[in-house]
């Protein structure tokens, strides 16, 4: 049995101060429900990804399923740190394929800026261990500036090729009026803006932000009933890694990127050149070039080549983040996998307007959570 994704919503990213986090999930739960051509009566559970520590609301699910008008259905919260509403959207096919539902709403919400800069580093500190690592002030820009120093060491990867992923991603964004970002941005900016864990600069690094996205997945039978152009999810790769950074053979790769690639492709019968449209966890520049790598777009240690050669933009081998990827959306954690869900269904259904990726019929997305603990890549087909 196939499950398909037959509704899509998408809220705008960024400080949401006009917004509480229910009704940041209303947004695009609403959109979803019109694009899939249903009301709440049709379905059956909502799955909620969410890092609810970034919460003055405890229990997200209860609250949220009350204001959409979910209840008395089941409600679920997933949580996987900045792969939360990958889990979500994990859980939801699960539940589908088992038989349990036939319609499940899956929203990913988060509302971070709530909290303050500090607030948010030494939570995202304590997604690394706690015992060894986060403790002696490791950070996310500090975890992922060792995988840049690395990187260079190993491949000569140049902080131009790094800068080079927020100079595309930017020129997307600019052209995705959902993006917490929408504007340009050039190589002396990035190359002049200051130092956070060198080598990763600001314009290295991804910003925070509140924001949901929302997807209705269906029943092969039901989501027949329900869309004339169901996009159908033929790969759900999960995999984890270990939890701290001392006990991985390496630092210029992440093994649960690769691992759940390796599944996600197997179960959807694919290769890696098969891939006509992608997006990947580009939390700081050098995350989207190890993606290029782990998820076999190139190969290994070519990822810095791959960007420069421009192979990642609309025309190239495969084209990455088009949407503009967290680096010019902003990455509210939680909601970050559910969007790029939706920006898949989008190029499948030729629905992306100025980024449109024409003929597109394969495309796939790579979520992270934390530090490379936890992985989900998803296929889908049109």
């Amino acid at each position: 049995m196939k499950v398909g994704v037959v509704g899509i919503g998408h809220g705008l990213f960024g400080k949401r101060n006009d917004a509480t986090v229910q009704e940041l999930a209303f947004e695009p739960f609403s959109e979803a429900m019109e694009d899939a051509g249903i009301t709440q009566a049709d379905i059956d559970a909502t799955i909620i990804g969410s890092s609810p520590e970034y919460h003055k609301q405890r229990s997200l699910p209860g609250v949220v399923t009350e204001y959409i008008g979910m209840n008395p259905k089941p409600a679920f919260l997933t949580e996987a740190a900045c792969a939360s509403g990958s889990a979500a959207l994990y859980s939801a096919y699960g539940f589908i394929k088992a038989g349990m539902f036939d319609v499940v709403a899956v929203i990913g919400v988060q509302k971070m800026m709530e909290l303050s800069t500090p607030e948010i580093l030494a939570l995202m500190g304590r997604v690394g261990d706690v015992q060894w690592e986060s403790n002696f002030g490791t950070t996310f820009p500090g975890y992922y500036a060792l995988y840049a120093r690395r990187h260079i060491h190993e491949y000569g990867t140049t902080e131009e090729q790094m800068a080079q992923v927020a100079i595309k991603n930017h020129f997307y964004g600019s052209k995705n009026p959902k993006a917490r970002f929408q504007k340009e941005i050039t190589l002396e900016k990035i190359m002049n803006s200051a130092m956070v864990a060198s080598p990763l600069k600001m314009f290295d690094c991804c910003a925070n932000a509140d924001g949901a996205a929302c997807l209705i997945i269906a029943s092969e039978q039901r989501a027949r009933k329900l869309s004339d152009t169901p996009v159908w999810i033929e790969g759900a790769g999960s995999a984890t890694a270990p939890f701290s950074v001392l006990n991985r053979a390496s630092i210029s790769t992440i093994p649960s990127a690769v691992e759940a690639g390796r599944k996600a492709y197997k179960m959807a019968s694919v290769e890696p050149k098969d891939i006509q449209v992608a997006d990947v966890h580009d939390c700081f520049t050098i995350a989207e070039i190890m993606a290029y790598e782990d998820l076999g777009f190139c190969k290994k240690g070519e990822g810095g080549k791959f960007i420069e050669e421009k192979q990642s933009y609309l025309g190239g081998k495969t084209p990455v983040n088009i949407d503009g990827g967290l680096k010019s959306k902003g990455h509210p954690v939680g909601a970050t996998g559910t969007s790029m869900a939706y920006e898949a269904v989008k190029q499948l259904r030729g629905e992306a307007k100025e980024t449109q990726d024409d003929g597109a019929e394969i495309a796939l997305t790579h979520n992270l959570g934390g530090i490379g603990q936890y992985c989900f890549v998803n296929k889908y087909r049109r």
